[in-house]
């Protein structure tokens, strides 16, 4: 073996990657295992996965404090917990990550599909934006809005495992992600079901707050840098801008998300 094999500097990004738990690699860049169990962390992200019945958890590690907390806010656990140490979890999950003492191995939740997706409210679709970060913070903002469910593709996506469900935190139970294989083909199905398409571009044609908007509402987001993809945009109804008046006019993708909800939910009459 050559001393670039020996050394983990130069071992493939795969080599060391396995045995990992789901979701700790670069995001969007490994196949997904529909076998392999979404990992979950943190009280919010735990407690709201013992709280949704569609949710089978695998296994439950627990520092005492954090079971004392569960049985004294009487949340069933499931499953019969294995108690830990903290620096168990770290050891898991790596020193930054913020567990509060709790950590779930479940099995990943069924996705659904278009044609299952109800005719009213609003969806989202995102285009390929694989920061888990934002994903998780779009997810939640999308729980507050109330939000039928967000379309995604299966590949250059994050997984809802790791960061993304703890950056949604407890949003992942909240609001489905129904993974599709082509963007284009699942806008294309959107349209024929009677949903408004509307792509969110800085070129847009109109301030989103201009567009006459109705039910059922599917809004398209691209990711950072990139923004939609061509065949993206030529797929939507209407491709709209969010106009502010500062001096930035771009918004993080996640905030972006926030605002066109906002603005949707409002003009829609669903935020009463």
């Amino acid at each position: 073996m050559s001393p670039k094999e020996r050394n983990p500097r130069f071992q493939r990004r795969d080599d060391r990657d396995r045995g990992r738990p789901q979701g700790f690699g670069r995001p969007g860049a490994r196949e997904r295992d529909p076998d392999g169990p979404a990992i979950l962390y943190g009280w919010h992200t735990v407690t709201a996965a013992l709280a949704n019945p569609e949710r089978r958890i695998r296994k439950l590690l627990l520092t005492e404090n954090a079971a004392r907390k569960l049985a004294d806010e009487h949340i069933d656990t499931k499953v019969t917990p294995e108690i830990v140490r903290p620096g168990d979890i770290d050891r898991r999950l790596g020193p930054d990550a913020v567990h509060q003492g709790m950590l779930a191995e479940a099995d990943p939740l069924e996705s659904p599909r278009i044609d299952t997706l109800p005719q009213d409210g609003i969806v989202l679709v995102l285009d390929q934006i694989t920061d888990p970060h934002n994903v998780g913070a779009i997810l939640r903002s999308a729980a507050a809005f109330a939000v039928k469910a967000i379309v995604t593709t299966a590949r250059h996506s994050p997984e809802a495992t790791g960061v993304l469900a703890k950056s949604a935190s407890g949003a992942l139970e909240l609001v489905p992600l129904v993974l599709v294989t082509n963007l284009s083909r699942a806008l294309t199905e959107l349209n024929d079901r009677g949903y408004l398409t509307v792509g969110l571009d800085s070129e847009g044609s109109a301030d989103l707050a201009a567009v006459e908007l109705r039910q059922p509402l599917a809004l398209v987001l691209g990711a950072e840098g990139k923004g939609l993809r061509q065949l993206t945009r030529e797929t939507c109804n209407v491709v709209a801008r969010l106009d502010m008046p500062g001096a930035i006019k771009s918004l993080n993708v996640s905030n972006a998300a926030a605002l066109a909800l906002y603005i949707g939910a409002s003009r829609l009459g669903l935020m009463g």
